[in-house]
């Protein structure tokens, strides 16, 4: 038995056995392009399987060595990948520059952070894994540019369409390029520096030769944009760093925006620090203690059981021990059915994660669900659920040796929690404006109430709405 085969054998036994073998199909049989930083969602829809499942798979797969997980910090312009690293640890600048776009950005972990999957050489050899060598398109394609960005398959043709030129530079290399500029914006870029220089060519065209030059290093600075006038141009390209570098020049403008406009979902590390097989997985090896990062939009649902004490009194303590522990089970599987994950429990209560409102929601009504169920089966009221639930900008934290969050909208999201009675949900006026959770309500016959309450340590009155 090869080695790829006890990997996979011994992943089919800790993922879903049908999105292993599609994996190990794909790994023995797919083309290198499509091992090298998988997008799991493209890789879901592709392969017709659950996105939860193929996340899980190739976390598991991680793990066990079989593929490498790399975290991308992204440009929000242009999809450009600005920085990439093994953890999100990594990712520890305030700013990220993009040179293409001329701009500069702070992370957050919604859309700017991306988490891809390329398979380990222990397991395959592909191109990607010697970047240096692959075609300058390729490069762009499979380095450069995220996962998404949907690039079209013919991207050599449609590219040549705004190409002017094209030069690979071996380290310490210089050369001469000679072109014609038309009246056009014109950018020099390389994506390996990521090095740029943009020409504005305007005005009357001359016969007169222009001349430009440009040094590719490391630390290359944003140059200001250059005025330059239709015609004949000499341009030097001098490489100062120690690899091969991939300098062109193309005309910026609506063909090649078209080329790189079109986007597709890919993970983010917002839903991956939310995935309940992540948190099992990788636990404290997430996020250094000083690093604080940025979530615009996080949902969170705090559980906790009324009454509690006297449970314990009324069956015993190994009686609801019992109870409370299959109450906790209960809930761990449907945060993990709705995307979501569990980020700790303290006593009796449960505090929850999910990417979107809509999620919690559907958690929410599920555990209301699966609560009355488990009291009906006893005959009698002994758990008491109550369930708050509020979306908003946060921070990720280290808190305790573990992944946690801090801000303003935990707290609400806690202090809606205390508010709620029994079998009632509460949520906020961000939640229920959610178009999809609308839909939720809209389409269980589920009518809400509103009222406003100023919470505890809050400061400031809350518009809370009772879902029942």
């Amino acid at each position: 038995m090869s080695e790829m085969d006890v990997l996979f054998a011994a992943l089919r036994q800790a993922a879903d056995p049908e999105t292993v073998d599609c994996i190990e199909n794909v790994v023995r049989h797919g083309a290198d392009r499509d091992l090298n930083r998988i997008n799991a969602l493209a890789f879901a829809g592709a392969h017709h399987l659950d996105e939860e499942k193929v996340i899980a798979a190739f976390l598991h797969a991680a793990r066990m060595g079989a593929f490498e997980m790399t975290w991308n910090v992204l440009c929000p312009g242009c999809g450009g990948v600005l920085d990439s690293g093994a953890t999100l640890k990594t990712v520890d600048r305030e700013c990220y520059h993009c040179a293409l776009c001329a701009a500069g950005y702070e992370p957050t972990l919604d859309e700017m952070v991306e988490v891809t999957f390329t398979v380990s050489p222990r397991v395959r050899r592909i191109a990607a894994h010697d970047p240096d060598r692959l075609p300058p398109l390729e490069y762009y394609r499979q380095i450069f540019f995220s996962t998404g960005v949907d690039l079209p398959d013919n991207l050599e043709e449609r590219f040549a369409h705004v190409l002017l030129e094209e030069v690979e530079l071996e380290p310490g290399e210089r050369a001469l390029v000679s072109l014609q500029l038309p009246a056009a914006f014109v950018i020099i870029f390389d994506a390996v520096t990521h090095s740029a220089q943009f020409i504005d060519v305007q005005g009357e065209p001359t016969d007169e030769r222009q001349t430009l030059s440009m040094v590719l290093s490391n630390g290359h600075a944003p140059n200001e944009t250059l005025v330059l006038r239709p015609g004949p141009l000499r341009l030097t390209l001098e490489n100062h760093t120690d690899r091969r570098v991939l300098p062109n020049v193309c005309v910026a403008g609506d063909e090649l925006h078209d080329i790189l406009g079109h986007r597709r979902p890919f993970l983010t590390a917002k839903r991956l620090l939310t995935n309940q097989s992540f948190r099992d997985i990788y636990r404290t090896d997430t996020l250094d203690v000083d690093q604080r990062l940025k979530i615009t939009s996080l949902t969170f649902l705090f559980t906790d059981l009324r009454g509690s004490t006297a449970l314990y009194e009324r069956v015993g303590d190994l009686s609801a021990f019992d109870l409370v522990r299959t109450h906790f089970r209960v809930l761990h599987e449907i945060v993990a059915g709705e995307a979501g994950a569990v980020v700790k429990t303290i006593g009796d209560a449960v505090m929850a994660t999910f990417p979107s409102p809509d999620r919690a929601v559907a958690a929410a009504l599920r555990m209301r669900e699966a609560m009355l169920q488990l009291n009906t089966e006893r005959g009698s009221e002994d758990l008491l659920l109550k369930i708050g639930i509020h979306e908003g900008p946060c921070l990720a934290v280290n808190m305790n040796d573990r992944q946690d969050y801090f801000g303003q909208t935990v707290n609400i999201a806690s202090r809606v929690q205390e508010l709620a009675e029994p079998h009632v949900i509460l949520t906020t006026e961000a939640v229920v404006d959610n178009e999809q959770v609308s839909e939720i309500l809209r389409d269980g016959g589920i009518s809400s109430v509103s009222r406003m309450e100023e919470l505890h340590g809050i400061g400031r009155e809350v518009r809370i709405f009772a879902l029942s």
